[in-house]
């Protein structure tokens, strides 16, 4: 359970973040998103991800190879009828996405994130 919520969110970030819901294929700026820099909560404003474990894994969610030491605290999650990794900001504890493992080398994992639970800072 989330520890804290961020009032400047948005309905459909609450939705995502607070009630593990999904925003659509494609509706993410963030998919598009080709600068140097990183990507933090939404909620809480923790590094997260840096721009250059990003890549273009055509889900049609921003996807990332490798998240930064200790961001995420993971599950297995089963919504759907099948075993899934869930992960969740550890320091506030908000849904972000899912792990698979169809990313490129060298972790090979696809961290695959509601781009609406995710701000970029640029370098």
């Amino acid at each position: 359970m989330p520890k804290e919520i961020n009032l400047k969110l948005t309905d459909q970030q609450k939705k995502v973040m607070f009630e593990e819901a999904t925003e659509l294929p494609g509706s993410s700026k963030l998919n598009y998103e080709k600068r140097e820099g990183s990507y933090h909560c939404a909620n809480c404003d923790i590094k997260l991800f840096e721009s250059n474990t990003k890549f273009e894994s055509g889900s049609g969610w921003p996807s990332f190879y490798d998240s930064l030491p200790e961001a995420f605290e993971k599950k297995t999650d089963y919504l759907i009828g099948y075993a899934r990794t869930e992960y969740h900001c550890k320091n506030c504890g908000v849904h972000h996405g899912h792990i698979f493992d169809d990313g490129p080398k060298p972790t090979g994992k696809r961290y695959c994130n509601n781009g609406i639970c995710l701000l970029f800072k640029s370098k």
